[in-house]
């Protein structure tokens, strides 16, 4: 263990004084080895689906939980997504040396502030190995080098993934006749929680902590790190129906936000309904629900509405609505109004993606202006909270803290700043 550590401490080391050098690198060599990845991936699709399927076989066989498969497996079309990602990527404009504001003072001191690499981020994820590509795309873009601490049930996927990153690092580094004798990309194969609580430690060389995982874990980290954590928050997402919405679109996307993708952190976890609605919606919602495996579980009112219509359902217990389910299940709740809704929300919720259906423009401002999340939208899918969505590419994670950033972290969330004063002689008198 000791042994181990210091050669991971001697590695980061490495990586930190790398970073002064890889943060001054033009635009163009970065985007070049943005594309030289995406060429690799191209290239080596089906030797990537190879690994994936070694992970999936044991994940499978040790009886991992059915949403973290899903996390875990990659097949064509999350491969291309990543391609396409990478793609958006290079067109974005650079971030790194972005002037933000620059004025004058009476003295005459010139005034600039500027987005810059924040250095080195230590990303910490489990299951998704589609992270080790988006992590990379977005650090390397923006600037910043980057330790990657992926869990062990993706170790296959993620070597593969890193084999890739690392050949197009060194394609480029020929190509514009560069030495860079040390890493701007690192990978801890060693999933190993006491070397990972031990790197939490060197705040000398690691500037930034992006964990994205289960609330226990992110918790943990936050709990030992020395280092600025910035959390990707669990997922606890509604939806609420007011009385005025339209119930067709209502049911097309609480249909979606529940089960497009259950197993993510926007998808809904708790439906909220107005009374005068309830009578209306919730039949046909429900019953469109079951009929896709979605385990309902409700409030006395729910109950007794879906009850006369011939639909059983389970009654939601306390921790019901504190519950990320990551599966197909969902609580539902008919509150009296508008403001029942939102003080539910914000009381129970996790501050991350939550939607209103609605028709009143007065409840709909409402609703945007008292609801405390990081992301609120109106008659549209909580599942569209995301970085490709949202035209970044795609996202390092979804922040619920509210420093240094909130909400889908893209490139600009990737920056700090830095400020350039420019005088003539001048003193302070």
């Amino acid at each position: 263990m000791e042994r181990n550590k210091f050669r991971w401490i001697k590695k980061i080391q490495k990586v930190k004084n790398v970073s002064y050098q890889f943060a001054c690198l033009p635009t163009e060599i970065r985007n070049n080895i943005l594309s030289e990845i995406k060429n690799e991936l191209i290239n080596n699709t089906q030797i990537i689906l190879d690994s994936n399927q070694k992970d999936v076989k044991k994940a499978i066989a040790t009886k991992l939980k059915q949403s973290l498969i899903d996390r875990l497996t990659l097949n064509q079309k999350r491969i291309q997504e990543m391609i396409s990602a990478i793609d958006t990527i290079i067109s974005l404009p650079d971030p790194v040396n972005q002037v933000i504001s620059e004025w004058t003072r009476p003295n005459g001191l010139k005034i600039k502030k500027l987005r810059v690499p924040i250095g080195v981020i230590f990303m910490i994820y489990e299951s998704r190995p589609n992270v080790t590509i988006d992590s990379v795309a977005l650090c390397i873009k923006s600037g910043n080098c980057v330790i990657l601490r992926g869990g062990s049930e993706s170790i296959n996927t993620n070597k593969t993934l890193i084999k890739i990153v690392k050949n197009a690092i060194s394609n480029v580094w020929k190509k514009f006749n560069l030495e860079f004798k040390d890493d701007i990309v690192l990978f801890i194969d060693e999933p190993s929680y006491d070397i990972m609580y031990e790197l939490l430690k060197l705040e000398n060389y690691i500037d930034l902590v992006i964990p994205r995982g289960g609330e226990k874990m992110i918790s943990i980290i936050k709990s030992r790190s020395v280092i600025p954590v910035l959390s990707h928050g669990s997922g606890i997402c509604h939806t609420f129906v007011d009385a005025t919405a339209d119930v067709e679109k209502s049911i097309q996307v609480c249909f979606n936000a529940k089960v497009q993708r259950p197993a993510v952190c926007n998808a809904m976890e708790t439906l909220l309904v107005h009374k005068d609605i309830a009578e209306k919606f919730l039949p046909k919602m429900a019953k469109m629900y079951i009929e896709h495996n979605v385990e309902l579980r409700g409030c006395k009112k729910t109950i007794k509405i879906l009850n006369q219509h011939g639909i059983k359902i389970k009654p939601a217990k306390l921790q019901d609505w504190t519950t990320e389910y990551l599966d197909l299940i969902l609580s539902i709740k008919i509150v009296e109004n508008i403001d029942e809704a939102i003080e539910h929300i914000n009381k129970f919720g996790s501050h991350h993606s939550d939607a209103i259906m609605s028709t009143n423009s007065q409840n709909i401002q409402k609703f945007c202006n008292e609801v405390d999340s990081a992301a609120v939208f109106v008659n549209s899918s909580t599942r569209l909270h995301d970085g490709g969505v949202f035209g970044f590419g795609t996202e390092i994670g979804i922040s619920t803290s509210k420093l240094h950033a909130r909400g889908t972290m893209g490139l600009n969330e990737l920056t700090t700043t830095k400020y350039i004063v420019v005088g003539d002689g001048t003193i302070r008198t």
